[in-house]
Order: structure tokens, then C-alpha cells, then sequence
């Protein structure tokens, strides 16, 4: 039976304290017990249902990471303040010194610069790889390895990860993989294809109304504990604990994600192959052209689609950052970082969300100044918008 993430999420049901239709917000940063006994049991970790400090837990917390786990198909899940919030401790709960992770050369900038710049200090490596070359990929494993990091579809050049193929190295190597699934939440099951543990940045596509900075950390039960334990938990000694109020937002904008993701797919896939037609340098998943299209199809949750983010490239930064200006200022979207949003963002990765990497490295990588990233909005008449980028263009000769 087909994999189906957005009835895991609906069959969830929660009632509110008063019979409300929404579960009641726990607005405490601490928590009362009826017995010393039961406070002492809950310190240990032995009391199922108790709760004994927001910093380690509450019910709106659980409330949306089990909507989380039932999206991934995961046993459980821990929310986190932000998407860093999530991928930080996972990595060090997995990793100590002298150790040693193989992670996707194209990557989040944030994450990038931790594993590069950060981990290092704790005596952990990273090597950063193609990661659609499986060789390569394998062949970066050594005996002191843990941990394959990737990100489904990646930040920002938009390569696909062959997850069963990892899953496989993974399995064979005994490693942990990571996979941050931020652009591609309900169009690829990370879990289900063999990855240990998936990781979102719930700020973007999940939350949507960029209002809210958010992470979870999606895997096993075992797992989900060793972060949250009190001794030597990284989830719990780090402190990256989301707020109630914002949990109780963001599992309120989860139960439309199935419809949201939809639209942007549709949009996305629209400008991409209109873009490809007029002669842009354009990278979508949905494209024929794009050397991954044939993985994602037989990876994805056929009904969302192939994404909201595309890339196109127009030669230099100039007539990147003049295209960006002049399409906010004809109301087409936003020039600004982030993405998921109701409205299209649009940015340099090159020189923003990306900008932690070294130029030598992004030229490597293939990550050109005029490369601009799109997080397609949720337009109602995509046509009318893909005319007025055309006419944008054509007054910058990028056309």
C-alpha cells in the first residue's frame, strides 16, 4: 500500500482541554506533580505522560512532533526553536571526537558552515562530496565515519539524493543517514526509502507563513530520547526549545501543507518549463532535462509534485540582482532569504544563503553569481505571473 503523508497527518485527532477542535496551548514553563515519587521518576525518564519542564518537553510540543512522525512515518519526533535547532544536536549526539562525517558538498549555507567551520572545535571532520555520485560517496567512508548527511533535494543548485542508494551504503558501513528534507516535505519520504533520521527546517514549506522559525527531528523512539536525555541529551543540554505558542501555530498550518505543496508544484513546474522554452538556464526536478528527474519520479509522493523551488541562471550578478529588484518592485514576489512562503521569494544564493562557502568552492560546485533561487508563491493565476517575469526580463535583455 502506497505511502500516504498527509492522511497520517489528518487522522490525528486532538481535542482541546474544553472539548476544543484545537488542543489547548500549555502556556507553563514548568510543570506540577502530585508526588515527590513521580517528580524523581520523571527526572530519570520512567514516567510516560508526566511533564516536568518546557526546556525538555510540553504538550503542545509532542502535539505537533507527533503530526511531524506521522508525516515522515517515523516512530517519533522532537521539535526544536529553529531548523539549525534541529540538525546541530543530531550531529553531535552522533558524533564525538575523533570522529568523522561524509556530507553533501551543496548543502545549507548554516549547516555548511557548521560542519566546515563549527564541529571541527569538538575534533569532529566532515567530507564533503557529490553526492549523487555513490562511488564518491562511498568512497569518502573511513574507519571513523558515522554520519551520511544529505538533503533530499539540495540548497541551492537542487541535486536529488539517491536515498535508497545511501540507505544501502549507509546500511553496509553502519552510519547513521541524516536527511534534511526542508524542500521537499510530503514529495519524498525520507524514512520510508531507508534514511535513520529526517530533518526539516519548519520555518519554510511546513510552517508557510514565514512568521515562525522552527526544526524537527524526525526518527526512533531510542533515538528521540538519547537527545532529550537530561544527562547527556544534545536537544536537551543545548536548549534549542521551540516555544508552545509557536508549536500550536505551526501544527495549525501543518493541516494545509497537502494543499499548499500542491500549488507550489504546480506553479514551480509551469515558470520552470516556460522558462526552459524561452532559452533560460533553468534547474527543476519536474524537467526532463534535469539529471536527477527520472530518481525523484520514482522517489516521490506522486500527487505533490516535484517541488516549489527552482533556479535559473542569467549570467552575472548585476543582472541577477537588477532582474530581483525589478520583479518586487512589479509585485511579483519578494527579494529575500527563506522560502515557502504565500508569496515567490527570490535570492542570490551565491552571495546570501549560501555565502558561508568559499568562492573557490561554490565555482567547484557549480554555484555561479548569476544563479537566482526561486521559492515559488502560491499564485492563483501563474500565467499572469509568468508574464510580467518575461516582460521583466526582456527590458534586461535577459531574454
Amino acid at each position: 500500500m502506497a505511502f500516504k503523508p498527509a492522511n497520517n497527518i489528518q487522522d490525528l485527532q486532538y481535542f482541546g482541554e474544553f472539548g476544543g477542535v484545537n488542543p489547548s496551548i500549555s502556556d507553563s514553563s514548568t510543570y506540577t506533580f502530585l508526588s515527590a515519587k513521580t517528580m524523581f521518576d520523571t527526572f530519570e525518564g520512567n514516567a510516560d505522560g508526566c511533564y516536568l519542564y518546557s526546556r525538555h518537553s510540553s504538550p503542545s510540543n509532542l502535539y505537533l512532533g507527533e503530526a511531524l512522525a506521522a508525516m515522515e512515518g517515523t516512530e517519533t519526533a522532537n521539535v526544536s526553536a529553529s531548523g539549525m535547532g534541529a540538525i546541530s544536536p543530531v550531529l553531535m549526539q552522533l558524533c564525538g571526537a575523533g570522529e568523522h562525517i561524509v556530507s553533501s558538498r551543496t548543502i545549507y549555507g548554516g549547516t555548511y558552515a557548521f560542519l566546515k567551520n563549527f564541529i571541527p572545535r569538538f575534533k569532529v571532520s566532515t567530507s564533503f562530496v557529490d553526492i549523487t555520485n555513490l562511488e564518491a560517496v562511498e568512497a569518502a567512508i573511513n574507519k571513523n565515519t558515522k554520519v551520511l548527511y544529505c538533503e533530499s533535494v539540495s540548497n541551492p543548485l537542487l541535486e536529488v539524493a539517491d536515498i535508497k542508494g545511501l540507505a544501502e551504503i549507509a546500511k553496509r558501513h553502519h552510519l547513521q543517514l541524516v536527511v534534511d528534507n526542508t524542500f521537499s516535505p510530503l514529495s519524498i519520504s525520507p524514512a520510508q526509502l531507508g534514511a535513520d533520521i529526517v530533518i526539516h527546517s519548519l520555518t519554510k514549506f511546513i510552517n508557510g507563513s514565514s512568521d515562525t522559525v522552527g526544526g524537527v527531528v524526525c526518527g526512533t523512539q531510542e533515538f528521540i530520547n538519547e537527545l532529550r536525555s537530561v544527562n547527556d541529551g544534545a536537544s536537551m543540554l543545548l536548549g534549542s526549545t521551540m516555544d508552545s505558542l509557536r508549536a500550536a501555530s505551526v501544527l495549525k498550518n501543518l493541516r494545509t501543507l497537502h494543499i499548499r505543496m500542491q500549488q507550489h508544484s504546480h506553479n514551480a513546474n509551469y515558470l520552470a518549463e516556460k522558462f526552459e522554452h524561452d532559452g533560460l538556464k533553468t534547474v527543476y526536478p519536474g524537467l526532463a532535462s534535469h539529471p536527477s528527474h527520472q530518481l525523484f519520479k520514482s522517489m516521490m509522493n506522486e500527487k505533490y509534485g516535484y517541488g516549489g523551488m527552482l533556479t535559473i541562471d542569467v549570467g552575472s550578478l548585476d543582472k541577477a540582482n537588477a532582474l530581483m529588484e525589478m520583479m518586487q518592485n512589479e509585485n511579483l514576489g519578494y527579494l529575500a532569504v527563506s522560502l515557502g512562503f504565500y508569496k515567490t521569494l527570490f535570492s542570490a544564493p551565491s552571495s546570501s544563503t549560501s555565502s558561508e562557502i568559499s568562492e573557490e568552492e561554490q565555482a567547484e560546485m557549480g554555484l555561479s553569481d548569476g544563479l537566482i533561487r526561486f521559492s515559488i508563491g502560491l499564485d492563483a493565476d501563474i500565467e499572469r505571473t509568468y508574464q510580467v517575469m518575461r516582460s521583466c526580463m526582456e527590458k534586461l535583455d535577459i531574454l
